[in-house]
Formats: C-alpha cells, sequence, structure tokens
C-alpha cells in the first residue's frame, strides 16, 4: 500500500479542499489518503468551529481513507512546528509515499529548492535575516526580505502566502525526516486565502468562518457538502473560549506565560497590562499585535496560555516517539487500513488502553491532546460523539 498524506484543519471542510482530495487521488498514484487534522485547536490559536470527530467524519465522507489527530503542541504553533508534527507523524508510516498540499503557485521542485534553501541558510543569508529580525520584522517577513537582498526572488515569491509558506516548511520537515516522499503542491482553486468575500463557489474558510459568525449561512450552500452544512446548523457556541483565554493570560505569572514558545521580549508583561485594561479578547490581541508580532502569533500564545502547552514540551514532542491517535477511517477499508496506521514506528491509539504502550514523553503529549478537548468541552458544551474512540464512516 502506498499513503497519500495531507495536513489539514478543515475548520471547516469545504469544496476547495474536496478539490484537493480529489487532485490527491488522482495525481499521487496513492492507494489511500490519510489525513493529519488538528483537533479541537487551529493554528490560530482559535477553538474550531466543529469537534474534531465532526470534522474527521467530513474529511472520510469527502474521500480520506483516514484521519489522525495533529497533537495540540503543533497545532497551535507557527508553521514551521505545526508542518514539522505532521510530518513526524505521516514519516512514521512505512507507506508514506507522497504528500499533498495546497498552493498559491510553485511546482515541487521550487518548493524543494526553497526548502534546503532556508534549512541551510548561508552565511550572507544568515546575516541578512538576523538583521532584518533586529530592525522589527516577522521572521517570515524577515526571510521575504532577506531573500530578495539574497537575489532569490523566485524562492522569495513563495513566502508571500501562507499555504506556500507551509509548503516550504513541509519540504523542509520531509528533509529533517529523511524521506523520500513525493510532494504533490495543488494549485488552490477559487478565492485566496484571506479573501473573506462570499463567492458562489470556492469561497475561502476565513470568508466561510466570518458568514457564520454574523449568521449568514445562506449563501454557503455552494461553498461546503450538505453534510458539513447540516452539522454547521448545529455548531458549538466558541466564544467562551476567548474569555478562557484572557483570563489565563492574567493568572498566570510571567515566568510560566515567558515559557510559552514565540512569548519573547518581554511579551508576557504586554500581554499581562493589556489584559488588565481590558477584558476584550480583540483589544487584548489589537493592542499587542504590530510590525514583529502578527496577530496569529499572539493568538497562539493566548491559546497556550489557556491550554497549558509551554514551549518545553512542544520542543519535547517533536524529538519524541509519538503515537497515532485515530479519529475516523472509512469503515469499507478498516481491514487494510488499520494495519497500515499500527505497523508504523509509532503506536496506534484505537480503543482505551492503547496508550499504556507510551513513552513519557508521547503521555506527556497525550495528556495535552486530553485537557485539550476537555477545555473544548467545557467552553462548548461538546464532548466528543463517541469519547475517544476511533469513529468507523
Amino acid at each position: 500500500m502506498k499513503i497519500c498524506g495531507i495536513i489539514c484543519e478543515y475548520n471547516p471542510f469545504h469544496d476547495g479542499h474536496a478539490y484537493l482530495l480529489g487532485q490527491a487521488r488522482e495525481k499521487s498514484g496513492c492507494d489511500a489518503i490519510v489525513c493529519v487534522l488538528s483537533g479541537n485547536f487551529t493554528q490560530r490559536g482559535e477553538a474550531a468551529v466543529l469537534e474534531k470527530h465532526v470534522r474527521a467524519r467530513h474529511a472520510v465522507l469527502a474521500g480520506a481513507d483516514a484521519v489522525v489527530e495533529l497533537p495540540v503542541p503543533f497545532a497551535i504553533s507557527p508553521a514551521e512546528v505545526f508542518a514539522h508534527g505532521g510530518i513526524r507523524l505521516l514519516a512514521s508510516l512505512p507507506a508514506f509515499s507522497c504528500l499533498a498540499f495546497g498552493c498559491e503557485s510553485g511546482d515541487a521542485g521550487a518548493f524543494r529548492a526553497a526548502a534546503e534553501l532556508l534549512g541551510r541558510e548561508s552565511g550572507p543569508f544568515r546575516a541578512a535575516l538576523r538583521a532584518k529580525l533586529q530592525e522589527g520584522y516577522s521572521l517570515t517577513r524577515a526571510r521575504f526580505e532577506s531573500l530578495l537582498q539574497d537575489g532569490r526572488t523566485e524562492e522569495a515569491a513563495l513566502l508571500r502566502s501562507p499555504n506556500n509558506i507551509l509548503g516550504i516548511e513541509y519540504c523542509k520537515a520531509l528533509r529533517a525526516e529523511g524521506s523520500d516522499a513525493a510532494v504533490l503542491p495543488v494549485p488552490r482553486k477559487g478565492a485566496g486565502y484571506a479573501d473573506e468575500a462570499l463567492h458562489p463557489r470556492f469561497s475561502s474558510a476565513a470568508a466561510i468562518r466570518a458568514a457564520l459568525a454574523e449568521g449568514n449561512t445562506a449563501p454557503l450552500r455552494g461553498n461546503l457538502p450538505d453534510f458539513v452544512l447540516d452539522d454547521l446548523a448545529r455548531r458549538p457556541d466558541t466564544r467562551a473560549f476567548r474569555t478562557v483565554a484572557v483570563c489565563a493570560a492574567l493568572s498566570l505569572p510571567p515566568e510560566k506565560l515567558r515559557a510559552i514558545l514565540d512569548c519573547t521580549e518581554g511579551l508576557e508583561n504586554r500581554l499581562r497590562a493589556l489584559a488588565r485594561e481590558t477584558p476584550d479578547y480583540e483589544d487584548v490581541v489589537r493592542g499587542a499585535t504590530g510590525k514583529r508580532y502578527i496577530a496569529s502569533r499572539i493568538r497562539r500564545i493566548l491559546a497556550a496560555a489557556a491550554l497549558g502547552i509551554e514551549g518545553k514540551l512542544v520542543r519535547e514532542s517533536l524529538r519524541a516517539a509519538l503515537y497515532l491517535n485515530v479519529l475516523a477511517v472509512r469503515k469499507s477499508r478498516a481491514d487494510e487500513l488499520l494495519p497500515a496506521l499500527a505497523g508504523g514506528a509509532f503506536p496506534a491509539l484505537l480503543r482505551g488502553g492503547d496508550e499504556q504502550a507510551l513513552s513519557p514523553e508521547a503521555a506527556r503529549c497525550l495528556e495535552a491532546d486530553r485537557r485539550a478537548e476537555d477545555v473544548y468541552a467545557a467552553v462548548t458544551g461538546c464532548p466528543p460523539p463517541l469519547g475517544r474512540r476511533t469513529l468507523f464512516v
């Protein structure tokens, strides 16, 4: 069996995601598609619009064969860690032979070349990068400017959009994990990543979430499968998590905030001061956002504070022998897929008691996943539909 992997959030699943699944099935030459799905919290540092088992079910109904969870220490981390965490899980499977991902531009060669360049970070590039960071640029913008300064215009162009940035990080992670899996960049269809305008088809997830927040669901029918629309009609209210995140910034001592990944340069004091000034989550995020700190970084720090995830756990988990928490499997293919998932370097969690075989480091990572489940259930009143077992679709 050959497996094509897709690292995803599906927040929520839409027709653009279905298009990527179809292209992966058609062009990868693989026998099965395994999705690595963020759990109940996303890379934007927000609670997902639907519980993770529900979103995993959507993936299988739309064409995936199995869905495993991206552990929460990676799911709420910057692109480099998000990508490396997902690749670590896929690379643990002997049958993993291709990675498919959406992109705005570029082919496999361009992504691999950019990954090699950024992974190598030659002397002149490293010096330029350090200078840009000292000027107050974010890491992504500093890399972009440094590549331009080094005359690497093609590679720099790939850093203009989030999906392309993730594509480069996937390729860097494949190199780091020693995986020879092929890469299959699939050009994005329809609206851009940050386009918040609704279109008749292929609107962005950002536009769909904005419409959901406003209760404007009628135009979504052309953008989402009916089974997703049905579940969105019963979606939980996730707004309470924002209050929890602000309370965490207030209640944690400065040294605990400082221990969170990317909470550097006194940012913990800024967040605590802002939280004292206003209880409003968006005001705290806006107040801390600037040239150096983008909004998603602030949201991730607040989410990590609320979920008790320190940088030490993230770094430890990236080095550990982890696990495959199997959220959903296509029932008709379970007999061939479950052995493929269980036969990798990491144990598969399929039923209660499987976690007993985990290493201490993996057990701490899984504890963070369970805590995230509990927080999500507490703020939404939405526990996992089948407890903590695998869903057969």
